[in-house]
């Protein structure tokens, strides 16, 4: 058969600088591996080569949302099918070893198989955006965090009377406190002169954090409420737990296959766990848990405000089932309200 015509897969490995891709055919049989500069001419350039091996199909990426993106953005671009391709088996890796060509080669293996299904994050529109802000967001609540921490345990170990004088203090009156204290900068030898100017530098940290966090905070709900207005306006949910849901999905909504779909990336999805006359479903321990977060928190606020919330739980209740196994039923019947909601929104943000 003519390379020009014959059926290829394609897989690619994928590093900070460079990605390695391999080509097989439709029986598994490998045609040619190479590698590529992690950028736009070496996109270019690979599925050139890809393409000139035959006529190609399906490719496989490893790492989708890290070093992966920009080759996964513009394979969609050029109407290629991709697929996210997760991390070699274990087992097979033991057995053959690990390398750019053999992972490459793994991915096209995977693509061909039928084991890599899932639709990669294109992370080009405003479901992006949103991610963005929430690491931004996030990176600040932590320093912040930190910040805080910091500045009692300066406090636990400061000269007195300035222990003595900020240990009770609350947290946002010993940030007050401290932003306000006046070292004298020509005698920073003593240690009390010394602890004060460390304490003033932290707080002023703290404060500088806690206007960014609430900046970014604005923001990130404004852009929720834009791009999810029928997610938000469900009982329960904020911008906060919404945005979340979103990162989860990313842009493309292609990734919303199903209702049940949706619930198994949530990770409240119940997993059948029968054997011979037992037959019963366990908690599903995997999924995304900031949507699972996400939805844990929305079902409590539901529970204590929701009245059709409250009364499902106390029929649950009479029949013998304990809060914790109440609140799962509770996620996954949440989930599905949540799914139609944001097939909503997606169709809106795709007109």
């Amino acid at each position: 058969m003519a390379g020009s015509k014959r059926l290829v897969s394609g897989g690619v490995d994928t590093h900070c600088a460079t990605h390695h891709a391999a080509v097989i055919d439709r029986n598994g049989r490998l045609i040619a591996d190479a590698e590529f500069s992690a950028t736009p001419a070496g996109y270019a350039s690979m599925l050139t080569w890809m393409r000139s091996k035959g006529k190609l199909g399906q490719v496989g990426v490893e790492g989708t949302g890290a070093y992966g993106a920009g080759l996964a953005r513009y394979l969609h671009q050029q109407s290629i099918e991709v697929l996210e391709v997760p991390r070699p088996d274990r087992r097979l890796r033991r057995q053959r070893g690990k390398s750019d060509p053999i992972d490459a080669e793994a991915a096209a293996r995977t693509v061909l198989a039928g084991k890599a299904s899932g639709a990669p994050k294109l992370a080009d529109g405003p479901i992006e955006a949103i991610r963005m802000l929430r690491v931004a967001r996030n990176g600040a609540v932590k320093a912040r965090t930190a910040a805080l921490n910091t500045l009692r345990s300066i406090v636990i170990t400061a000269p007195e009377p300035l222990r003595t004088q900020l240990r009770s203090l609350s947290s946002a009156q010993l940030v007050t406190a401290c932003a306000r204290l006046r070292p004298d900068p020509t005698n920073l030898l003593d240690p009390a002169q010394s602890a004060k100017q460390a304490l003033r530098s932290i707080a002023q940290r703290a404060q500088h954090l806690d206007t960014e966090t609430r900046s970014l905070r604005k923001q990130l709900d404004e852009l929720t409420q834009t791009a999810a207005p029928a997610t938000t306006a469900i009982f329960g949910l904020g911008p906060e737990t919404v945005s979340a849901l979103l990162v989860t999905i990313g842009d493309n909504p292609d990734r919303l296959r199903s209702e049940a779909a949706f619930a198994h990336l949530c990770g409240v999805a119940p997993i059948p766990a029968s054997s011979g006359k037992t037959h019963r479903h366990r908690l599903h321990r995997g999924g995304d848990r900031a949507s699972n977060s996400a939805l844990h928190i929305a079902t409590v606020v539901r529970l204590r405000y929701d009245p059709r919330s409250r009364a499902y739980a106390d029929r649950r209740t009479t029949e013998g089932l304990s809060m914790p196994e109440i609140i799962r039923c509770q996620k996954r019947y949440l989930a599905r309200e949540i799914f139609h909601a944001l097939r909503a929104d997606y169709a809106q943000l795709s007109t």
